[in-house]
């Protein structure tokens, strides 16, 4: 994590360098204190759109961060320094400011309620009703924060509703006869909870042994940009896509310097792709494809993404930095992709309810259908050709409902080491298991509310988060037995996991609540790791599983909402690991 920080190696090794050691007002040791050396920006060349060109090499601007010992001890790196502690203000200091001691001031109620993380805020919300409460965290939390210092202002119903619209516009699936009571229990809840700031439950303290952890964060692209999925590539490098803009970022983590290579579109290909330019009224846009998922070949390295606005799949090749266009003959948004051991690449459409799998043995794709729920639904999955050759603004608009008719949305997908495939289906509450022989489909119940995306650990087991339910949930193909395990922090609503298959981990996404979150499998026991900025918006996980360093990004849609306007690759370092 260092290594571009030679400063800070040398203090972390001589004892003759200064250190922090950080106190309350009462002269008592805090720890653990978040202390984070912040960016300092950098010029770039830039393309039109304001990124860095294609074939230009840049150093991305970087912060780095760790946390104070129990004593209250750190050895940060110089620069300029914010201390962070929820319940007490945050500090500054400047690359000139070095004192031996740092005290740390007791915030008052407001502000500490003015600081508190989404998920406390959205806990005290009364939504009058768990299904209400349950449409909200399912279409309004997918791409941002929720009860945020945005979303908590003052607005008046109609601005509510107005902002409803968008979002399903957007692609949010909140049903219409929501919008009324939803906008009632926003206006008055926040209003109440804005007048009542004790009401606001204080943060779950930071466990004492996140101290020895590390954290670096990249800031990659700008306050427009959405960095959703992200690979750890076998050659070292990390890989990131701007879903917005259609580029690819490849970062080398050992010194943080980069490229970016712009995705070619189809021709004639428009902003939105076959869904149209939903994103008018931004101030720029550039995604005709949609960069969406990556997988990996473990035959030749080549990337696999999955363009989520058009009918067909990329493959990069890192050695050439060419990219292929495979076109797809049907199907609809083409969402989160997997290779499994045959070098056989399986994706979700999103849209249509397929599994798509490419034989690239044979450059053949195969659609599998997942089953219908009812007569409408299969009904409506069938007009959606006829839907899409319409001009957009000709298109029929089905009015959402509870059960996401129409919709069923098969989300993640996985491969067990048996080769099985499995995929979870968002708004029908169900998992699918796929025969990676005979592509024969089995539908199995998922107790819970919206599995989301789901990864298999090395003995087969399946790990599901549940959207709405704020779990983590557990899946024995050998017995067909779910398990449940509560988040340790309230309200959260977890996007997303991945399994440390070596270590016995599952790293959550903690997208309302600014941290990362691990599971040990074999104790039981929550680690919570904060993150260093508020509004952390993080949709995915990459593990390196000889060193257990993990990666995710900052993708808060919009990004300016995210403290310091911009978003981030990020490397979590266990104690221990540091590169």
């Amino acid at each position: 994590m260092w290594q571009a920080l030679p400063v800070l190696v040398v203090s972390l090794i001589s004892p003759l360098c200064w250190g922090l050691n950080i106190v309350d007002a009462d002269n008592q040791p805090l720890g653990p204190v978040m202390v984070t050396r912040l960016a300092i920006p950098n010029d770039i060349p830039r393309d039109p759109m304001g990124y860095l060109a294609t074939g230009e090499f840049a150093r991305a601007a970087t912060t780095a961060t760790m946390f104070s010992d129990a004593k209250g001890n750190v050895p940060p790196p110089e620069g300029e320094l914010r201390l962070r502690k929820p319940g007490y203000l945050d500090v500054l200091l400047a690359p000139h400011q070095r004192p031996d001691r740092v005290v740390m001031t007791r915030a008052s109620e407001q502000q500490r309620v003015d600081a508190a993380t989404s998920n406390l805020w959205l806990s005290q919300v009364d939504f009058s009703s768990d299904a209400l409460k349950s449409a909200f965290q399912l279409n309004c939390a997918f791409c941002h924060q929720q009860a945020s210092a945005f979303m908590r202002v003052e607005r008046s119903e109609q601005q509510w509703i107005d902002v409803f619209k968008r979002m399903n516009s957007y692609g949010a699936r909140l049903p219409e006869n929501y919008f009324l009571p939803l906008a009632d229990v926003l206006r008055k809840e926040y209003a109440r909870l804005r007048a009542a700031p004790e009401v606001i439950p204080h943060a779950e303290p930071w466990q004492a042994d996140i101290s020895g952890w590390q954290q670096t964060e990249w800031l990659i692209g700008d306050g427009f940009s959405q960095m959703h999925d992200l690979l750890l590539h076998p050659n070292g490098m990390v890989y990131v896509g701007d879903n917005l803009f259609d580029r690819i970022y490849e970062i080398d983590p050992s010194n943080g310097q980069y490229k970016v290579y712009k995705v070619p579109a189809l021709a004639g290909a428009e902003p939105g792709g076959f869904l149209g330019n939903r994103f008018q009224r931004f101030p720029k846009i550039d995604n005709a494809m949609g960069v969406h998922s990556f997988a990996v070949s473990p035959v030749d390295g080549n990337i696999f993404i999955t363009p989520s606005m058009q009918q067909a799949m990329l493959e990069f090749d890192v050695k050439t930095k060419q990219f292929t266009i495979h076109k797809m003959p049907a199907g609809y948004y083409p969402h989160t992709i997997r290779v499994d051991q045959r070098d056989r690449v399986w994706f979700t459409l999103a849209v249509s309810s397929q599994v798509a799998m490419f034989d690239r043995a044979t450059s053949q794709f195969h659609l599998i259908d997942l089953p219908a729920r009812n007569i409408k639904e299969q009904l409506i999955i069938a007009s959606l050709p006829a839907i899409f050759a319409l001009p957009v603004d000709w298109r029929p608009q089905p009015a959402p409902d509870e059960e996401g008719t129409g919709l069923p949305m098969p989300y993640g997908i996985d491969v067990t080491p048996d080769g099985a495939i499995w995929v979870a289906r968002l708004y029908a509450n169900d998992i699918a298991r796929i025969d990676p022989e005979s592509l024969d489909v089995e539908m199995i119940d998922f107790p819970y509310r919206g599995p989301r995306r789901l990864r298999s650990d090395a003995e087969g087991k399946l790990w599901i988060v549940a959207f709405q339910d704020g779990l983590l949930v557990s899946y024995d193909p050998a017995t067909r037995h779910f398990e449940e395990y509560p988040l340790p922090v309230r309200n959260e609503i977890p996007y997303a996991l991945n399994v440390d298959r070596e270590r016995g981990h599952v790293w959550v996404n903690g997208n309302q609540s600014d941290s990362l979150l691990r599971f040990d499998i074999a104790t039981k026991a929550w680690l919570r790791v904060p993150l260093p900025r508020a509004r952390f918006f993080s949709r995915d996980v990459e593990i390196d599983t000889k060193s257990g360093v993990v990666y995710t990004t900052n993708s808060h849609f919009p990004t300016y909402q995210s403290e310091g306007g911009v978003p981030s690759l990020l490397r979590l370092t266990p104690p221990g690991n540091q590169p």
